[in-house]
């Protein structure tokens, strides 16, 4: 009688993992979403836009940060996975009010989920953070920023640049939101990326499906320098 009691609880043991597992493991690796402009506490615009421009760290309503967004499969539960990084650095140069060129640049090395296994294979396998240190987006058309309004509220802005991603580099287009919050420009957005046109091949280990695209995201905050 007590081995079956015992093979009876092995059985359910195995139904609990088959069925329920997948789920909490879900939502153990599930992730916040990208960060987004947000306009809490912003102040009236402070001075012109005309100037050169420098990411800075940002606030702690607006942090500078940097990273990607994509979807698994994980057992059948759909999980939405979001990696960042505060290591981000970058420039603008606005004539008047028109943005002429910019650059955002992410340290590779530094993005993180909520799953150190995850992160160990994006460094590795995936990305090769030690031969590809860097991502960068770079402006490549002329931007208006005289749409933006100066009360603190926020505006969406078409931005056409360059992507490079493990050492390749393909053209791409965004709408940002922009918002003026007293002396600083912020700005955020999901680029759409398709992970093999930049040599990126999204894992398919058999209890886990990678999709094959996803978003790069950022929020910057800048400031006059």
């Amino acid at each position: 009688m007590k081995k079956w009691w015992i093979v009876g609880a092995v059985v359910v043991v195995a139904v609990i993992a088959l069925f329920v597992g997948p789920r909490i493991y879900a939502s153990v690796e599930s992730s916040d979403p990208a960060a987004t402009v947000s306009t809490e506490g912003a102040r009236a615009a402070e001075g012109d836009l005309d100037g050169q421009w420098a990411v800075t760290p940002g606030t702690e309503s607006n942090p500078t940060s940097a990273g990607y967004t994509v979807a698994e499969v994980l057992n059948g539960a759909d999980v939405t996975v979001v990696g960042t990084t505060r290591d981000v650095s970058g420039s603008a140069t606005v004539d008047g009010s028109t943005l002429t060129g910019g650059e955002i640049v992410v340290q590779t090395g530094t993005i993180t989920t909520d799953s150190d296994r995850r992160d160990n294979q994006f460094r590795g396998t995936i990305f090769d953070v030690a031969a590809n240190p860097t991502a960068t987006f770079t402006i490549t058309e002329p931007v208006d920023l005289s749409t933006v309004p100066t009360d603190g509220t926020t505006a969406t802005v078409p931005l056409t640049g360059e992507l490079m991603l493990k050492g390749q580099t393909r053209p791409v287009t965004v709408e940002a939101s922009v918002l003026r919050d007293g002396a600083n420009l912020v700005a955020s957005g999901g680029i759409p990326a398709t992970w093999t046109d930049f040599g990126v091949e999204p894992p398919s280990l058999g209890f886990v499906t990678v999709a094959p695209t996803g978003t790069v995201d950022f929020l910057v905050t800048l400031s006059k320098g």
